[in-house]
């Protein structure tokens, strides 16, 4: 299929190169930006348009990928309304009613994955989570996905926003506490490598068994002790001293069943 994207960010990036990479070109790409479609166009051999109204007749397929949901709705409504092509979008959160309500054939497409441009990822392992308006657009976007990714799951609109949760606990969240982490360590003049063969052996354990069953620290073991001491440390950090607590008492509780 021929493609075009909205967008040009870490995630337009990565996806269009695997789609040229699968066998679909990528011909135009628009961005609000429009220096950034312009570097992605010369990166990948496409061509940047300054409108969305300039989408060729012969694009079989739109995909919108865009950072904020409210971002994805204003671009829909730039999208010539006679575009006979396929029209998706990339968000976790975003309903698929965005799309249905003003185009018949129209789905999701969304990779689980944190993507920075200079990173080279694998994207036959990343999971994708497809949806679409009518057979036809699930049957497309499926065989689309599983040219590109092993792992392919439909999941509706209310199971994918849950997903999109559970992944900002696991990465966008645990990100935070590195910088956390690293904020204390700096402020004893220790440097932040101290930590990072704790927090491998952390995410090691909780690739090979249940996240529950590895849990460690004071407030698995229920050490009142210990988290006094802490939070008598973070006297001066009232917000630091807020979130050690109430993440310790969801510890304590966790395991007090």
């Amino acid at each position: 299929m021929k493609v075009a994207i909205l967008g040009s960010g870490n995630v337009a990036t990565h996806l269009s190169k695997v789609l040229i990479k699968a066998g679909h070109p990528v011909k135009q790409i628009w961005s609000r930006n429009h220096e950034n479609a312009i570097d992605l166009a010369l990166e990948i051999g496409a061509n940047s348009i300054p409108d969305i109204g300039e989408i060729g007749k012969e694009i079989e397929l739109i995909i919108i990928v865009a950072i904020k949901d409210d971002a994805i709705a204003e671009v829909i409504n730039k999208i010539p309304q006679n575009s006979q092509a396929l029209i998706f979008h990339t968000s976790g959160t975003a309903d698929l009613d965005l799309l249905s309500k003003r185009f018949e054939n129209c789905g999701v497409l969304y990779p689980l994955q944190t993507f920075s441009k200079n990173s080279d990822i694998d994207f036959s392992i990343i999971p994708i989570f497809v949806e679409g308006s009518n057979s036809y657009s699930i049957e497309k976007v499926t065989n689309l996905a599983n040219q590109i990714s092993e792992k392919v799951i439909y999941a509706d609109s209310k199971t994918r926003a849950l997903l999109h949760i559970s992944a900002v606990f696991a990465c966008n969240f645990t990100n935070a506490f590195y910088t956390i982490a690293q904020e204390i360590t700096d402020s004893v003049n220790l440097d932040f490598d101290l930590l990072r063969p704790l927090i491998q052996e952390t995410a090691d354990k909780a690739m090979l068994n249940q996240p529950k069953d590895v849990q460690t620290g004071p407030a698995k073991r229920n050490d009142l002790q210990i988290m006094q001491k802490h939070l008598k440390l973070l006297e001066n950090e009232p917000q630091l001293k807020d979130l050690y607590q109430s993440i310790s008492q969801y510890i304590v509780k966790m395991y007090s069943k």
